[in-house]
């Protein structure tokens, strides 16, 4: 049996993270949500996060500096941009610090859902070609 998609929406817009775990809370996800990066920190500690919907302008910590510490600590969670204030560079830099993808605000239900199930589905193929290279690893070294 498949584990429930662990999903964590960071968004400093209270109205966006209803929306969005209005869209994704289903029986084969568990929807979290935290309105700041430092909170958004905290709670991937607890429990790393499989996919995260991350908002570029909040206070504090902005999303650049959340996609960079997400990624250099939990590098097999996914991320996914969502900004209200979309541009060239910040997505060449947000794609070059290893975010999923990045859309611009405002964002439908059917958009949410997607991004999150390709996101989910690219972390289980990515964990599934990690398994192949490691056994492949160890069959090679077996046979030495």
């Amino acid at each position: 049996m498949n584990a429930k998609a662990r999903i964590l929406v960071i968004d400093d817009e209270e109205i966006v993270r209803l929306s969005y775990v209005r869209a994704l809370s289903t029986e084969h996800c568990k929807v979290e949500v935290v309105a700041d990066g430092k909170g958004a920190i905290r709670m991937m500690r607890q429990q790393p996060f499989d996919v995260v919907l991350l908002d570029l302008h909040m206070p504090e910590m902005d999303g650049m500096n959340v996609l960079k510490s997400i990624k250099d600590q939990w590098p097999e969670s996914e991320v996914v941009i969502i900004t209200g204030y979309p541009a060239i560079d910040t997505a060449k830099k947000a794609v070059a610090l290893g975010a999923y993808d990045y859309l611009a605000k405002p964002v439908g239900p059917d958009d949410v859902i997607k991004v999150a199930n390709d996101a989910m589905t690219h972390k289980r193929w990515a964990l599934r070609s990690e398994q192949r290279t490691a056994c492949t690893a160890i069959q090679s070294r077996a046979r030495m």
